[in-house]
C-alpha cells in the first residue's frame, strides 16, 4: 500500500484527546510537518504545553492507529514529536484605548498661562457631566499639582489584567497624572530627552484612565522632543495654542500652529485661546485694560484660518486659585464663567472636527 498524509490523517481521526474526548485532527494537534520516506512516517503533535499530563498516551495511540490503518509495516514508532502549541500573538492594545477625544493644550512660549487654561479646562469639562483626564507632559516644570492642590498626594499602583498599573489622582472629578508626584518639588528635573520622553510614555501607557470623554495634556512650551514622543504615542484629536495678545507671545503660538499642522505631524488645530486678554479690577468689574494688547489671539486666528475659542481676562482670582490649588472654574466669577464658555467652545469644536475630518493617525517619523 502507498503511504501518503491524507491516509495518516484519516487514521489520526481515531485518536482521542482525553482532556476534551474530540479527535487530535478536530483539535488542530497534528502539526502540518508530516514527513514520509519509503515506510518511515513523522511528524508532530501540537499540546498546549510540552508536559501536556496526556502527551505520552496520546503518541502511543497515535502510533497504533497508524499502524492498524496504514499496515504493511510502517515505521513510525519514536518518530512522533511532541510540541508546545504557538500562544496567538494578542494584538498591540491602542494607548488610552478607552478614550474618545485627546486635546494637547499647548503654546509657542512659557509664561501665557497654558496650564491655568489646561487645568481649568478639564474642571469646566467635569462639572459639564463628561469623565476627563489630565495628563502634565510639561516634565521639565510640571505645574498641574500645584494648580489642582494635590501637591502632596501618594501614587499607587493596582494589577489589572496581570499589570500593575500606576492610579491616577482625582481631583474636581478629573483624573490626573503628572511627573511632578515622582520628582522633589523643589529641585530641577536634570533629565536628558530620552529619559523624559520615557517617563512621560510610562504615564500614558502604565496608568489605569479607564474610560474617558476627554484626555486633556498640558503640554511644554515651544517644540521639543516631548511634543513628537506625544505624537508618536497617541492619535491626538486635536490641539488647543494658547497665546497673548502681546506680539512676541503671538509670534511664538504662530509656530506652535505651524508644528501641528506640519505634513509631518498633521494634528487638527482646534482653535486658539487668547489669555490675559484684558485686566480688569476686582472693585471695577465693567472696566478693561489692554496690557499686552488688544486682540492680538483674535487677529492671529483670522490670518491662520482657524477658530477663537475664547478670551480669558486677566484678574486676581485666577492667579490665587492656580496658587491655592482651587481652579477659578470653581467659583462663581466672571473669569470662571469664561472658562466654562472656553469648554464649550472647545466641545463644539471637537464635534464639527470628528464629524468632518478622519481619525488622527500616530506620527511615524523615520
Amino acid at each position: 500500500m502507498e503511504i501518503y498524509p491524507n491516509l495518516i490523517i484519516e487514521a489520526l481521526k481515531q485518536v482521542r484527546y482525553p482532556g476534551s474526548g474530540e479527535d487530535i485532527v478536530t483539535l488542530g494537534m497534528v502539526a502540518d510537518d508530516i514527513r514520509i520516506e519509503g515506510k518511515r512516517v513523522s511528524f508532530s503533535l501540537l499540546f498546549p504545553r510540552e508536559t501536556d499530563p496526556f502527551a505520552r498516551s496520546v503518541v502511543r495511540a497515535s502510533e497504533a492507529a497508524v499502524e492498524a490503518h496504514v499496515g504493511n509495516g510502517v515505521d513510525i514508532r519514536g518518530n512522533i514529536a511532541v510540541k508546545a502549541r504557538p500562544k496567538p500573538e494578542k494584538p498591540a492594545e491602542r494607548p488610552l484605548s478607552g478614550v474618545s477625544n485627546i486635546v494637547g493644550v499647548s503654546s509657542g512660549k512659557g509664561g501665557v498661562g497654558k496650564s491655568t487654561v489646561a487645568c481649568n479646562l478639564a474642571v469646566s469639562l467635569a462639572q459639564m457631566g463628561y469623565k476627563v483626564g489630565l495628563l502634565d507632559a510639561d516634565i521639565f516644570g510640571p505645574s498641574v499639582p500645584k494648580m489642582m492642590g494635590v501637591e502632596d498626594e501618594q501614587l499607587y499602583m493596582r494589577e489589572k489584567d496581570g499589570r500593575n498599573l500606576i492610579i491616577p489622582v482625582e481631583r474636581y472629578g478629573v483624573k490626573l497624572l503628572s511627573i511632578g508626584f515622582v520628582v522633589d518639588k523643589d529641585k530641577a528635573v536634570l533629565w536628558r530627552g530620552a529619559m523624559a520622553s520615557n517617563a512621560l510614555k510610562q504615564l500614558i501607557t502604565d496608568a489605569d484612565w479607564g474610560e474617558l470623554d476627554y484626555f486633556i495634556i498640558d503640554m511644554p512650551p515651544g517644540t521639543s522632543d516631548i511634543h513628537l514622543t506625544l505624537v508618536q504615542t497617541l492619535a491626538i484629536t486635536g490641539a488647543v495654542v494658547v497665546t497673548t495678545p502681546q506680539e512676541v507671545a503671538l509670534a511664538d503660538a504662530r509656530k506652535g500652529v505651524s508644528m501641528f499642522l506640519g505634513e509631518h505631524v498633521n494634528v487638527p488645530v482646534l482653535g486658539i485661546v487668547e489669555n490675559m486678554s484684558w485686566f480688569t479690577p476686582a472693585a471695577h468689574p465693567d472696566e478693561k485694560y489692554y496690557i499686552f494688547g488688544h486682540d492680538g489671539g483674535r487677529n492671529l486666528a483670522q490670518a491662520l484660518g482657524v477658530t477663537l475659542l475664547g478670551q480669558i481676562p486677566m484678574v486676581a482670582s485666577i492667579c490665587k486659585g492656580g496658587d491655592d490649588g482651587i481652579p477659578v472654574v470653581m467659583q462663581n466669577s466672571v473669569s470662571g464663567a469664561s472658562f466654562m464658555s472656553l469648554a464649550q467652545a472647545v466641545v463644539k469644536a471637537v464635534e464639527e472636527r470628528n464629524a468632518t475630518l478622519p481619525p488622527t493617525a500616530k506620527v511615524e517619523l523615520r
